[in-house]
């Protein structure tokens, strides 16, 4: 029986909720593990992380969208170049971040360092509500339709079958990750090196297409470029999409051993590796494809399988199902840890900064996270969705490579094991600029300022739910949260 200092400890007064499940009683000699997101995360899944979440479908599918802005081989190559320099540089600015600001959340920890909590608290409302799940529903629609693909052959699959599918997808996949932060990790890993087994496959096999002497793509490469300003920074700023990601490593730094080692060192790593991927990809397709002829395929990867790896091109679509399975499940491990940390500050509610008491994983934010995400599926169309808000993306990265350049001065005192040179920020930040500006300048439409609106509008919430803290919340809030935490055996994390 357990005596009354057992019960206490048991209690705990925020939100009502229970500390400890009866399953959680400590035997003797057994050594107690803290109730926090465990260190799980080694230097081989943080590359993992970063190339897996990065490498979605967009290079296998429709690549075309820089060529189309620059019009030739030559520039085309020129910008896939300079974007994965542009994306090593802002990664830089967030290696130094993540390893003066030790917290997981990515942005959001460092927005809150750097301007107080309420630019924090637009970036979660921004991110958590629409961002994050919107990208994990595309990811899951893509892995769904070309899952589906093969069994409606000469047809596109019916919608509510692809739909379905999608929503299957992110069930496992939210699953996968409240059940073991270890098994997430095993399956980032494996579908991480399967997208890079493909791509190997596809540049070797352009290797060999060009020692056959398939070079005419690449003679006279800069020939009919385009000249204007704004469509070769359009074709930077779609490239620069293929790119995102780069800062996920950023949102789990609580979860990485030796963060001040492998934080870095997995950032100068994975994002090389994917820069390189991306240009000897799209040299693989030029030995096969003209300019044209990739413009007028729906689907690059495909095409090119179909000319050079038959009769087993079948792979390509099917590495592309795992490349876009393995870019979801790196989504849904992040958003979550976002949602958790936002919920541990206060800006959500206190059961999403809970943690399984058995698993040790962000369960009420990762199911939070997958809930959303399958609303987003319903839309008929979400793309045009996660369009608009591109640029508020572009816009907390630019402040966030700020915080860099105001902490160089008005927090000198704070551990810096890595220090990038101060040019470097200031680069990003003005990149950013443009990138948030350029979609609005060239097509300005009224939808940009309906997601201005929507991000503004989280102050709605703000003021009376976190700023004032009415009382008459916390006494909603209090049941919800009990029962809730009962249902999913979940505890308020522990203090390190």
């Amino acid at each position: 029986m357990m005596d009354e200092t057992d019960l206490k400890k048991r209690k705990d007064t925020r939100n009502g909720s229970v500390t400890r499940s009866v399953g959680s009683i400590i035997k003797p000699n057994e050594e107690e593990v803290k109730v926090i997101l465990q260190k799980n995360v080694g230097l081989v899944s943080g590359i993992c992380l970063i190339v897996g979440t990065m490498i979605g479908s967009g290079i296998f599918i429709s690549p075309k969208a820089v060529l189309e802005g620059t019009g030739a081989v030559g520039p085309c190559l020129c910008v896939w170049a300079a974007c994965g320099v542009l994306s090593t540089l802002g990664a830089l600015c967030y290696a130094e971040l993540g390893t003066m600001i030790t917290k997981s959340g990515g942005e959001y920890s460092y927005l809150m360092e750097g301007y107080g909590p309420v630019l924090a608290y637009l970036y979660s409302w921004t991110t958590a509500f629409v961002l994050k799940p919107s990208a994990f529903a595309i990811l899951s629609l893509s892995c769904a339709e070309y899952a589906s693909t093969p069994f409606y052959p000469g047809c596109t699959p019916p919608v509510m079958i692809t739909k379905c599918l999608a929503a299957a997808f992110i069930l496992l996949i939210v699953l996968v990750n409240c059940l073991s932060v270890k098994l997430a990790s095993y399956v980032q890993n494996f579908f991480t090196a399967a997208k890079l087994l493909i791509i190997v496959i596809i540049v070797v096999s352009g290797i060999v297409m060009l020692a056959q002497g398939n070079t005419q793509n690449f003679k006279n490469s800069f020939e009919g470029a385009e000249t204007s300003f704004g469509a070769i920074g359009l074709a930077f700023y779609n490239g620069m999409w293929s790119f995102d990601g780069w800062n996920q490593l950023n949102f789990i730094t609580e979860e990485l051993k030796n963060p001040y080692r492998n934080l870095p060192l997995a950032i100068m790593i994975g994002i090389p590796l994917v820069s390189v991927c991306y240009m000897l990809v799209n040299v693989a397709y030029f030995s096969v494809m003209t300019p044209t002829e990739l413009l007028q395929s729906p689907a690059v990867a495909m095409t090119y399988g179909d000319r050079v790896l038959y009769p087993v091109s079948w792979l390509v679509p099917l590495f592309v199902v795992f490349s876009t399975f393995g870019a979801a499940n790196g989504s849904c491990f992040t958003a979550g840890r976002l949602i958790h940390v936002a919920g541990r500050e206060g800006h959500m509610v206190k059961i999403l900064s809970y943690i399984s008491s058995k698993y040790y994983s962000p369960a009420p934010a990762l199911i939070f996270n997958g809930i959303l995400a399958i609303f987003y599926i319903i839309p008929a169309d979400i793309y045009t969705l996660i369009n608009y808000f591109s640029f508020a993306q572009w816009l907390f990265y630019g402040l966030t490579s700020l915080v860099l350049v105001i902490m160089r001065f008005k927090r000198k005192e704070l551990k810096r094991p890595l220090k990038v040179p101060i040019i470097i920020p200031v680069v990003v930040v003005i990149v950013s600029c443009y990138l948030v500006l350029a979609p609005i300048i060239d097509k300005p439409e009224l939808e940009y300022l309906y997601c201005t609106v929507f991000i503004v509008g989280g102050l709605i919430f703000y003021y009376p739910l976190v700023h004032r803290k009415f009382s008459w919340t916390r006494r909603v809030m209090r049941p919800i949260t009990m029962h809730l935490q009962l249902l999913m055996e979940v505890v308020p994390p522990e203090l390190e």
